[in-house]
């Protein structure tokens, strides 16, 4: 999340009622990007909680490569999304008005 933190400056979200075409409970890009983000956050954190279990001499060897594996997956899936979101950002910024 941190990484995507210059982005968007320390400029304050904008509330629900000024977010333009966005119905009472619809799903918003930034609603969507933050809850990736947090699944993302919580594989890694599961992969963590894996290796430590794995070198104190429990946990499942299989888990853990597994758990390692899902965090790596969806850690590229989350650079590639923000890399993809800031081209658009610059396309966007070198359109002529």
């Amino acid at each position: 999340m941190d990484a995507l933190r210059p982005l968007g400056g320390d400029l304050p979200p904008l509330p629900e009622a000024t977010r333009p075409g966005s119905p009472q409970g619809a799903a918003t890009f930034e609603g969507e990007l933050g809850r990736a983000l947090a699944a993302v956050e919580g594989l890694q954190q599961d992969a963590d909680r894996e290796a430590e279990k794995l070198a104190r001499g429990g946990g499942n060897l299989h888990e853990a490569a597994l758990a390692l594996e899902k965090a790596d997956v969806a850690l590229r899936l989350a650079a590639k999304v923000r890399n993809k979101i800031v081209e658009a950002y610059q396309e966007v910024m070198r359109m002529n008005v």
